[in-house]
């Protein structure tokens, strides 16, 4: 407006003295000349400077107000540090972090842990937008804590920000603990004992030794199931203390199952492992286990492996749980030891290279079946029954057992394969013989629980019996009492569907040794021959 003003008499005395020039007027040429109106003028334009700076100044003292609020307001710690580290300035979110006084003069090694004032300076001059995390001092009643710190170079001043992680920093340690540790009892889990075993036979070098052990601990699943998993878990706790007391440097525990562990004896030769182990034993198992009011006893039985630097740590644990298993069968407290020469290496690796032979959806090479003749006792030549048992024969001629066929295909997942490939193989041979076959009433064949619990092997073995028409009548399919019994209504399902085919089915190791023969829906009975 002052600006308008001004221009607007500049121009009228401009414009008054032409007119009055061109028309001889004269009556206020004393007044309205152009001295007037510079004068004038001027005066409306300082007016305008003075307003516009009054504005200015105003607009200045509310941006420092709002700027003095907010830093004093802002719960992330501002400061500003002079060069030797003295707290020049200092907003009150970083007063209560650090607990300074109101006119702080503190210096910055005060506050944080050793070496954080040439952190910072290295921090400065790396340049703008780098972050550090360093920790407070620690003190007496007080709690370490964890910062997050900003800094730039300001002329010769450094600031910057401080932001409380505490918390972040204890929630990402405990995520990091909880990845390699077992959140019941503290100590490591399979992931974290993996991790040991392999960092220690890293170090594993001529001369040195290792041991691995694996401890069970007996009847455990008693206490959950009596008195509830509360008391198991205490009980759980109190011997993994007791473990944790007879380890030293070196030696690792790890827990890898509900009531099962592993320890690592990083530089212990196999017999003081072996002396260790029966230590621990018999420190599990002499004193009973108090909670609360009750008194619980438990003992264990461990497995002992030596370690040889080749050795992968899913072998070496597979292995000592073989020993475990095999003190648990009746060892009488004593561990049992594989030293790096036993035999069951060797089998182990035999049953690894017949797991790899079992990685396609094929059946591998040199699958064979053999009959066992079935005979009834008191009529030995009324009828000849069969079952189908299961070999491989290898390159170099020898003959690998069904058991060893079973445990390869179901480690790998495969087993659907090798019992479709025998029922396939089962039913064409006797469609051959079929004619040859008038006293035979019916050939068996086993198929394994983790068959019948797969949905897709099911639906292709009704398949495969309904392309053979009256030749599954022949057939006796045996499945053993315990798969059955895991799941009655897939069982009784499977059953119906097979009987429905014209198919026999029998429980196998019912009742310890017992054969039940269930026969083929609409058949009007059984014969004494039929029973084994």
């Amino acid at each position: 407006m002052w600006y308008s003003a001004s221009l607007g008499i500049a121009l009228f005395a401009s414009l008054y003295e032409v007119i009055a020039a061109a028309l001889g007027v004269k009556v206020l040429i004393g007044t309205i000349n152009s001295v007037t109106a510079a004068l004038s003028s001027s005066l409306l334009a300082a007016f305008a400077i003075a307003e516009q700076m009054r504005q200015e100044r105003e607009d200045r003292v509310s941006a420092q107000t709002a700027l003095r609020n907010t830093y004093e307001a802002i719960p992330i710690g501002l400061f500003t540090l002079t060069s030797q580290g003295q707290f020049a300035r200092a907003n009150p979110a970083l007063r209560e972090m650090l607990g300074l006084h109101s006119s702080p003069r503190d210096h910055w090694s005060d506050h944080f842990e050793l070496g954080a004032w040439d952190k910072l300076q290295k921090l400065v001059l790396s340049g703008a937008g780098q972050e550090m995390e360093i920790r407070s001092i620690s003190r007496r009643g007080k709690d370490q804590k964890w910062f997050m710190v900003k800094a730039t170079m300001a002329k010769d001043k450094i600031e910057g920000s401080l932001q409380d992680v505490t918390d972040k920093v204890k929630a990402t340690g405990r995520l990091l603990f909880l990845a390699e540790h077992d959140p019941l009892t503290g100590i490591l889990n399979r992931r974290g004992i993996e991790k040991v075993f392999e960092e220690s036979i890293g170090e594993l070098a001529e001369g040195n030794a290792m041991a691995l052990a694996y401890l069970d601990l007996d009847r455990f699943k008693l206490i959950n199931d009596l008195f509830g998993h509360v008391a198991g878990d205490e009980v759980l706790k109190q011997v993994c203390d007791r473990i944790r007391g007879m380890l030293t440097e070196g030696q690792s525990i790890g827990r890898v199952g509900g009531d099962e562990f592993v320890i690592v004896l990083k530089g212990t030769p196999i017999q003081s492992a072996a002396w260790i182990c029966r230590g621990i034993v018999d420190r599990i198992g002499t004193h009973p286990y108090l909670i609360g009011e009750r008194a619980f006893q438990v003992k264990g039985s461990i497995g002992l492996v030596e370690i040889d630097k080749s050795m992968r740590v899913k072998d070496a644990i597979s292995v000592a749980d073989r020993a475990c298993r095999e003190a648990k069968n009746g060892n009488h407290g004593n561990p049992v030891v594989y030293d790096r020469h036993s035999p069951v290496f060797r089998e182990r690796e035999e049953e690894l290279h017949l797991i790899e032979r079992f990685g396609t959806n094929a059946a591998p090479e040199g699958l064979f079946q053999v009959m066992q003749p079935i005979m009834s006792l008191r009529a030995p030549y009324d009828s000849l029954n069969f079952e189908v048992l299961l070999r491989m024969r290898e390159a170099d001629g020898s003959i690998t057992p069904a058991w060893k066929i079973i445990s390869a295909a179901e480690s790998n997942g495969r087993i659907a394969v090798i019992d479709k490939w025998v029922l396939i193989n089962t039913l064409e041979w006797v469609s051959t013989h079929y004619e040859h076959l008038k006293n035979t009433r019916f050939v068996c064949l086993n198929l394994s629980g983790g068959s019948l619990n797969d949905e897709k092997f099911i639906k292709d073995a009704f398949s495969i019996l309904a392309q053979y028409g009256r030749t599954v009548e022949r057939l006796c399919i045996e499945i053993t009492e315990s798969v059955a019994l895991h799941d009655l209504d897939n069982t009784r399902r499977f059953i119906d569907g097979v009987r429905s085919h014209g198919a026999k089915i029998a429980l196998d190791d019912f009742g310890g040794g017992i054969h039940i023969l269930l026969l083929p829906q609409g058949t009007p009975g059984g014969c004494p021959e039929d029973r084994r």
